[in-house]
């Protein structure tokens, strides 16, 4: 690359939306080209971003010669088909979280990528925010000791419409899928993928999950307690408690936020990783800088470990069955 990475967007949704605007908050990249299954669709959202290519299709997306990179925004249940798409075209493919919305799918998607030698990234944003980065670093260093428990929670009210994408079985809805990957992704970041699993799920009114608590138990003895809901907005904050020290971070953990480091000993250290914008613009900026570096998967959000998340987000519905 010897400039800012063309963007190619598959949909024209509410995150979308969000990615193109935070991209004009970074010099990596730039939104070149849109495509929806309508160039009325298309083009409505090129002019608002002032995208220059609109495409009434998503194969003609993926064929524009001008695109370096697609970015997969469509609902849930395309996220598989719409990434193929743009993989056998050659084009490296960021795809919106869930990466997908059962394991099988994602181990295909991943496979696809490897054996076709290209970039694939699932875009759990929060993974490369500031405040993460920095928690991150403080979990290398050791400065918490022995992780003991996570807590994460992300609650949001949404009003009973079963029109509502998070509503619908068809689209994969419910609140662990959409809400709660950034809880049990923000659990795997700390101390991977569980043991032991245990949940409690309230349907909705439409029979997705409406609810759902989950406790996961490792093999070191830790724990990590997750909650997610429709029903109502929870203080979406988090938490990572060890031997040595704790960190509380505000809510919306997922978000740009700050956090608290606190010893055992009550000494407290703050960081600030307020931003501009809602985040998206670090997980296009880490997609840059791998294909910059000739790089196929993220070493900050590996495909196995995307995997491993769908594989425990459909362990926690299969269990929440029995």
């Amino acid at each position: 690359m010897s400039g800012p990475l063309r963007w190619g967007l598959i949909g024209t949704g509410g995150i979308a939306a969000t990615f193109a605007a935070d991209l004009e908050l970074t010099e990596s990249g730039r939104v070149v080209a849109v495509g929806s299954r309508t160039i009325e669709r298309a083009e409505a959202f090129a002019e608002r971003f002032g995208v220059p290519n609109r495409h009434g299709s998503y194969e003609s997306l993926v064929a524009d010669d001008e695109v370096d990179a697609v970015y997969v925004a469509t609902p849930h249940p395309m996220h598989r088909a719409d990434a193929e798409l743009a993989l056998r075209a050659g084009k490296p493919v960021l795809v919106e979280k869930p990466f997908t919305v059962n394991a099988a799918e994602a181990r295909e998607l991943v496979a696809l990528a490897r054996e076709r030698g290209l970039f694939l990234m699932e875009a759990m944003w929060t993974r490369f925010l500031p405040h993460v980065r920095r928690i991150r670093e403080l979990l290398a260093e050791g400065a918490l000791g022995e992780i003991v428990t996570v807590i994460a929670d992300h609650g949001q009210w949404f009003a009973e419409d079963g029109e509502h994408r998070l509503f619908a079985p068809a689209l994969a809805g419910g609140a662990l899928l959409d809400l709660g990957v950034y809880p049990v992704a923000f659990a795997s970041m700390v101390l991977g993928p569980p043991a032991e699993i245990r949940c409690m799920v309230t349907p909705a009114f439409t029979g997705v999950d409406g609810q759902t608590s989950m406790l996961f138990g490792y093999p070191s003895g830790a724990q990590a307690v997750l909650t997610c809901t429709l029903a109502a907005k929870s203080p979406t904050r988090a938490a990572i408690v060890g031997t040595a020290a704790r960190i509380e971070v505000e809510g919306d953990f997922y978000a740009p936020s700050s956090f608290t480091l606190t010893a055992r000993s009550g000494e407290q250290v703050a960081f600030d990783g307020r931003q501009a914008g809602r985040g998206l613009r670090f997980e296009a900026d880490e997609v840059a800088r791998c294909l910059r570096e000739g790089l196929l998967e993220s070493p900050l959000m590996p495909l196995d470990e995307s995997v491993a998340i769908i594989e425990t987000m459909q362990a926690v519905l299969a269990a929440a069955q029995r």
